[in-house]
């Protein structure tokens, strides 16, 4: 999107080859010029940007905000999270200090960019899909695909609000040509609400499989996600997980819609032929 209005992209990531083995490489390598960096260690800022759009988890911004304002940054667009909310109230205590580091990362980078003179605007979406990179959709994906069924903790009615990623980079460019959306934060949800049931339900549909859920009982979800927790892939799923199912997380947008035209899309996933997320 940035490379079809005109901007010259410089484009950060951990792993060069992990970016060359996606499937439109071709396109990438052509929109942006990409440069392998680990920002937690040694920054790798480019001099000359003077715009950062930071999606990396935000704790690691605050750091990079003295370089970024030292090689003549001015503008500032970061995505946070609604966990934020959500798991401040976590009885797991690593959710908790997660919530804690969101919030303290977003006073900080509040304070940096006022010492600094940046503009920043703060993006927290809901519960991310649409790229296949997620641990949300993509997850329930696969376990579907290996179970033949999904496990429920009660009758999972808690209602959520799925944001398709396509729609939070329009969001990223719209809030950052806006004028209103400086020094502010907004919660950025999907745009239909739905129980989790029903979610996982289109799931199903869109990888071509007839529903089916099994419910199962809070003792053995506990002990499920403490076996699963011991996979370094998954060391940080928790019981607190499978509560959630029947927790409301719903958030108001109608600031983002007022601000810059936040207009997100209705839920409905979309899988390729490998089950991969393409949509």
């Amino acid at each position: 999107m940035l490379a079809r209005r005109g901007d010259r992209v410089i484009a950060l990531t951990r792993s060069l080859d992990r970016v060359r083995a996606t499937p439109h490489f071709d396109h990438l390598q052509d929109c942006a010029q990409w440069r392998q960096a680990d920002v937690s260690r040694d920054g790798g800022l480019p001099a000359g940007a003077d715009t950062l759009i930071h999606i990396a988890p935000l704790a690691l911004l605050p750091p990079l905000i003295p370089a970024f304002a030292a090689c003549g940054g001015r503008r500032l667009v970061a995505f946070g999270t609604t966990s934020l909310y959500s798991k401040s109230a976590s009885d797991d205590a690593r959710e908790r200090a997660l919530a804690e580091r969101v919030a303290d990362a977003e006073s900080s980078v509040a304070r940096l960019c006022a010492a600094h003179g940046i503009a920043w605007t703060v993006l927290r979406p809901t519960l991310v899909y649409g790229a296949g990179m997620d641990r949300n959709v993509t997850l329930i994906a696969a376990l579907i695909r290996r179970l033949r069924c999904f496990p429920l903790f009660g009758p999972a009615r808690g209602l959520r609000q799925p944001v398709h990623a396509a729609d939070l980079a329009e969001a990223c460019l719209r809030a950052l040509d806006q004028p209103a959306t400086i020094g502010r934060a907004y919660n950025l949800a999907g745009g239909e609400t739905l129980d989790y049931r029903e979610m996982v339900r289109r799931i199903f549909i869109a990888l071509g499989r007839t529903p089916r859920f099994v419910r199962v009982p809070l003792p053995l979800f506990r002990l499920a996600m403490w076996c699963i927790a011991r996979l370094p892939r998954y060391r940080d799923f928790n019981p607190e997980m499978a509560r959630r199912m029947n927790h409301d997380l719903v958030f108001d947008c109608s600031d983002a819609e007022r601000d810059f035209g936040f207009a997100p899309r209705r839920f409905q996933p979309r899988f390729d032929g490998r089950d991969g997320q393409s949509g």
